[in-house]
């Protein structure tokens, strides 16, 4: 017991006895203090060891040894040396190191991956292509060859090393890459090489994860935690569903591994979220069935292909929901649908909400996007609809998914000379969008309103209330009163900023 912690003691407690049991490793050490505790004497009592026969080995030792030939180095060679600086998702994954002076103890450590303010030794023009130093990690999931790393640890690449735990060396060819989930696949000559299997259950918040990979270049590193969360969607991300893991993951574990306790891959480790560059026990890694399904397309034909539905959606709100008649703040709302897109021909429109598909219930609009990308172009599903104040189903031969077809067309509408502007039942004032796009165009909000506090702003337009057209001030008051004479206190308004539509539930209450 500390000097400090024992006169502390002495000013708190009078007379008395305390006992204090610390128990370290399996071994407890009692403490008593008897008597007067101003003239209090440390005394050690019987001592209890516990044969170390005894006390299981409750680490992950023999799991490491396992799996650890199969994780891998990634090394990378590119012609644009900007290519070691590397964002990914809410962390910021860069291969900076800092400029010491050579009697430094850490100078050539740093130097060994390269020093510099481009990357090159210090003082040195740099050269390409050039080779950067612990660019990744990945993990070999065939005997044949096949790695699994992420895309943006291999993106741009003109040349891939592989190196293993054990110091070898192979080039490897890039099989395929998508961007969307950040994977990708190399193949290396070889055969009957060690590889890991994928988890094939669904992870649980609380299991225990082991991240293996090459943090900062050290080589083979083994960090241990627990699964903190799932389903975490996170920026620069376009289907979400990440594993949060508190393991430690550094620059350099980009594409490891992250192993359950019984050596199964559950997660890519690919993103971290820290305020300075390092680590703060908030990763994210892709799950395991999300990493399979990518990964056997990418073998199977070098690309992935997705459905591709052809609408741009957003999340039910609650205010949304209450708009609509709806129970439950579940499923995706339908912004537009595109014309010549699959689900436009086949009858879904604005203001439908999609709860279901196949049957599998919607949660939000990330949702809808993440089963509809996972279902096979050209295949049929059924989707569930909630429309005017009822469900209804619809069948959607889906299309194929064009990355650039898929990228919402943006079209800032050029705001009109103010006309007329009139002043509505819910502190917005309106006036008639005369550019030829339709709606009403917001000129005033009452800071007050309700309208100010769902967001709507200055230069917003108004399109439609109740899913129908407005284009006066008389129609959008007679659209709200047609509201209320259904006895609903909420009604859903279709409103746009910079050419970009949503809905808002916009409570008409005082």
């Amino acid at each position: 017991m500390r000097p400090t912690i024992l006169s502390r003691t002495r000013r708190w407690l009078g007379a008395s006895v305390l006992a204090l049991m610390v128990g370290i490793g399996g071994v407890s050490t009692a403490y008593v203090l008897t008597g007067q505790v101003a003239n209090a004497q440390v005394q050690p009592a019987a001592q209890i060891v516990v044969p170390p026969t005894a006390v299981p080995q409750a680490g992950f030792a023999d799991l490491v040894e396992a799996v650890k030939p199969a994780v891998v180095s990634i090394l990378v060679e590119a012609e644009d040396s900007s290519a070691r600086n590397v964002q990914r998702g809410g962390g910021q994954f860069q291969f900076q190191f800092p400029d010491l002076p050579p009697d430094h103890p850490f100078h050539d450590f740093f130097n060994q991956f390269g020093n510099g303010p481009r990357g090159g030794p210090q003082g040195a023009p740099d050269q390409e292509p050039r080779r950067y130093m612990a660019a990744g990690s990945g993990f070999v999931i065939s005997g044949d060859g096949y790695i699994v790393t992420n895309n943006h640890v291999v993106a741009d690449a003109t040349k891939v090393t592989v190196v293993f735990d054990d110091g070898t060396e192979k080039e490897a060819t890039i099989v395929g890459t998508d961007e969307r989930t950040d994977l990708a696949v190399v193949k290396i000559e070889g055969t009957d090489l060690p590889f890991v299997k994928f988890d094939e259950a669904p992870p649980r918040v609380g299991d225990w994860v082991v991240a293996i990979g090459n943090p900062f270049g050290l080589g083979g590193t083994v960090t241990a935690g627990v699964i903190s969360a799932s389903g975490r969607n996170i920026g620069g991300s376009n289907y979400g569903d990440f594993l949060q893991i508190d393991a430690a993951v550094n620059t350099g574990n980009s594409g490891g591994p992250a192993f359950n306790s019984n050596g199964e891959v559950v997660g890519v480790n690919t993103a971290i979220y820290s305020p300075n560059g390092g680590n703060v026990g908030i990763a994210f890694a892709i799950p395991a069935a999300t990493v399979k399904a990518i990964a056997g397309q990418l073998i199977e034909s070098g690309s992935v292909t997705r459905g591709y539905l052809g609408v741009s959606i957003q999340d039910v709100t609650r205010d949304i929901a209450d708009g609509v008649g709806l129970a439950d703040a579940k499923g995706a709302i339908v912004r537009d649908a595109a014309p010549d897109g699959p689900a436009g021909p086949a009858g879904v429109k604005s203001g439908d909400i999609i709860t279901a598909v196949d049957g599998t219930p919607i949660d939000d609009a990330l949702g809808l996007s993440r089963t509809i990308a996972n279902k096979a172009p050209d295949s049929t599903v059924e989707l569930t609809i909630w429309r005017d104040g009822k469900e209804t189903k619809l069948s959607v031969k889906l299309g194929k998914l064009n990355e650039e077809v898929a990228q919402n067309e943006q079209n800032t509408p050029t705001p009109p000379a103010p006309v007329a502007p009139s002043p509505s039942s819910v502190g917005i004032t309106l006036v008639p969008n005369s550019d030829g796009s339709g709606g009403l165009l917001i000129q005033d909000v009452d800071a007050d309103s309700q309208a100010a506090s769902k967001g709507l702003a200055v230069g917003d337009s108004i399109l439609e209330v109740d899913n129908k057209p407005v284009s006066s001030v008389q129609e959008f008051e007679s659209a709200l009163d047609a509201v209320k004479a259904r006895g609903l206190n909420t009604a859903l308004v279709k409103a746009s900023r910079d050419g970009e539509a949503r809905f808002i539930g916009l409570p008409l209450g005082n």
